[in-house]
C-alpha cells in the first residue's frame, strides 16, 4: 500500500488516461516542476488532470483560465465567492463548504475569500494562462 498524499502541504495527485492515479508527494510550483509534469504526462493529452488543495486566506491577485478543459473546484472549509467571465460576462458564484463547482472549459475566474477556506481544484493539467486582476 503506497503512503498517503499529504496534499494540503502542497502535495499533487495527476489522474490520467486509463483511470491510472499517479501521487506526486514533492510536487512544487516552480516553473522547472510545472514544464516536469507537463512533459511526464504529456501522452494523457487533454484528458490529464491535476488534483491539489490550497489553504486560502486572502482573495486572488489574478485571474486564470484552463483552455484544455473544466475544472471542479469544492470548497472544503470557509467561504468564498467565485467570478467566472464567460463570453465577456462576469458572474459571482458564492461557495461554502461543502459545495462545488465547474469552472467551464476557457472560462476566466478569480476567487473572493471571505474567511480563511481550504479548496480542493481538480484541474486540467496543462495550457492554465495567468492574467493579473
Amino acid at each position: 500500500m503506497d503512503d498517503p498524499v499529504d496534499l494540503i502541504a502542497g502535495a499533487a495527485l495527476h489522474l490520467g488516461l486509463g483511470a491510472q492515479a499517479t501521487p506526486l508527494p514533492d510536487f512544487s510550483w516552480d516553473p522547472e516542476s510545472l514544464d516536469a509534469y507537463v512533459t511526464r504526462f504529456a501522452d494523457d493529452g487533454d484528458e490529464g488532470r491535476m488534483v491539489v488543495m490550497f489553504e486560502q486566506s486572502e482573495s486572488w491577485t489574478s485571474w486564470e483560465r484552463h483552455p484544455a478543459g473544466e475544472e471542479v473546484v469544492v470548497l472544503v472549509s470557509g467561504r468564498i465567492d467565485l467570478f467566472q467571465e464567460v463570453d465577456g460576462e462576469v458572474s459571482r458564484v458564492p461557495l461554502r463548504a461543502g459545495q462545488a463547482v465547474v469552472n467551464p472549459k476557457g472560462a476566466w475566474h478569480t476567487a473572493d475569500v471571505h474567511e480563511p477556506s481550504v479548496a480542493l481544484f481538480i484541474t486540467p493539467g496543462r495550457g492554465t494562462d495567468h492574467r493579473p486582476r
